[in-house]
């Protein structure tokens, strides 16, 4: 970034985004710890079961996806982030109180569609901040709630479950994310310029080359009013639903069975296991920032993704070969940890790069929504392979699918890499008794 230019959105947008992604993600995949920890007998559910109530929240995560794009683009994230958050916090500790697997199932799907528009609406919000120069850097730092989540979430799980059980794990959950709330209201703003806590000459500067990047893109291929279905026209914005899809299966395959994995591989509690958990994650912190410096410096969005989702791939497999050797399978996990959403970065700043402003909101929450159906398929196919088969046949199953996606990314067009515009020149400063 121009050192010039203040960098006050860095952390009055930033920050409060990525703490109501955090949270999101710790109500999404807590029931990874509380399965293992408990639940699985109290309402005996199998395996089977367990895979359909990991994965039926992101049945219910479709629903809001376009909505949720449309009205960041046209109205206020703020607001339905905030709705959103009451919505979560409701159920997640609804589901304290659940006394039978029905009844989980309701509620997961429920928190689905109330988590539904979240990532499409921030991604928007910060398209809506950051120049394309800079928006590489920016989306990195919103991904990292995964791994940042799952650091909080795997030791906290752990230690929760062990002192009291796994209700309280929702309880307690539930009730941080209307503590979240407040910090996400105070905090954030839409636009800038809606913020009054803005400086001027930051102001300036963004208004400036935000809209010389939109009338750029607008010459090359104006759409009118962006109905929905010219997302579907895309070829290019399909390929990514698709790509997203097979991404997705072998992402939440992992994330949502990294636990029970985990307690298979070394026979611990699952005190230890949050333990163990907390280094993939730290890993995939380091794999978002590093594959996010490549992606911008080079501008080649495509070969980051691929290489990212092969090594991915290949790190699962390692895991299996070497899985009589519980220190190296370990370490290949730990390896899946930093490629786990390594290739988000690069991959969330295609979709303005192939599509208008006014379609790339629809855009993100129909690739986020679809793709996002992976999510559903990963947890249940794990679940019915290590019923059939065992957890290594289930682990390849995701390497496979992980396979797929990277080799999409040769069918993507051209232009999903960067083309890089010229830098807008700093606004000076204005006099002090010039209205801004």
């Amino acid at each position: 970034m121009n050192e010039k230019i203040p960098g006050t959105r860095w952390w009055r947008i930033i920050a409060p985004v990525l703490i109501a992604c955090i949270i999101s993600f710790m109500d999404r995949v807590n029931i990874s710890f509380a399965l293992p920890g408990g639940m699985e007998s109290d309402l005996g559910i199998t395996s089977q079961m367990a895979g359909v109530a990991s994965g039926i929240f992101f049945i219910g995560y479709l629903f809001l996806q376009i909505p949720g794009g449309r009205i960041a683009v046209n109205g206020s994230g703020k607001r339905f982030i905030a709705w959103s958050l009451m919505a979560w916090a409701v159920v997640s500790i609804a589901t304290g109180f659940v006394t039978h697997e029905y009844q989980l199932l309701v509620l997961r799907f429920i928190l689905g569609i109330s988590e539904g528009g979240m990532l499409p609406v921030v991604l928007t919000m910060i398209s809506n901040w950051f120049p394309e120069k800079e928006i590489g850097r920016a989306n990195a730092f919103v991904m990292m709630f995964a791994p940042l989540g799952g650091m909080l979430t795997a030791p906290v799980s752990g230690a929760i479950i062990a002192a009291l059980d796994w209700r309280w794990l929702f309880i307690i959950e539930g009730l941080l994310s209307l503590v979240v709330l407040l910090v996400w209201w105070l905090m954030i703003s839409d636009r800038p310029e809606e913020a009054r806590w803005l400086p001027a000459r930051e102001r300036e500067y963004l208004l400036t080359a935000l809209s010389a990047e939109r009338e750029a893109r607008r010459s090359e291929a104006p759409v009118s009013k962006a109905p929905v279905r010219e997302v579907f026209r895309n070829s290019g914005l399909m390929k990514l639903v698709l790509l997203n899809f097979f991404y997705q299966t072998g992402d939440y395959g992992y994330t949502l069975w990294l636990p029970t994995i985990l307690k298979n591989l070394t026979g611990a509690n699952m005190a230890s296991v949050g333990v163990l958990a907390i280094l993939p994650f730290v890993a995939t912190l380091a794999g978002i920032y590093i594959i996010s410096l490549f992606s911008d410096r080079s501008g080649k969005r495509r070969l980051w993704v691929r290489f990212s989702l092969y090594g991915f791939a290949a790190a699962l497999l390692a895991s299996v070969l070497l899985r009589d050797h519980v220190v190296a399978a370990y370490i290949a996990l730990v390896v899946c940890g930093f490629f786990l959403k390594a290739a988000t970065s690069p991959f969330w700043s295609i979709p303005g790069r192939i599509a208008m402003p006014e379609v790339a909101g629809s855009a993100r929450g129909v690739i986020n929504g679809l793709g996002n159906l992976g999510g559903f398929c990963g947890p249940y196919l794990v679940g019915v392979m290590i019923y059939l088969y065992g957890q290594n046949v289930a682990v390849c199953a995701l390497a496979g699918s992980l396979i797929i996606a990277g080799t999409i990314t040769f069918l993507l067009p051209k232009k999903c890499d960067l083309t890089p515009m010229p830098d807008v020149p700093p606004v000076a400063d204005k006099p002090a008794n010039q209205p801004s």
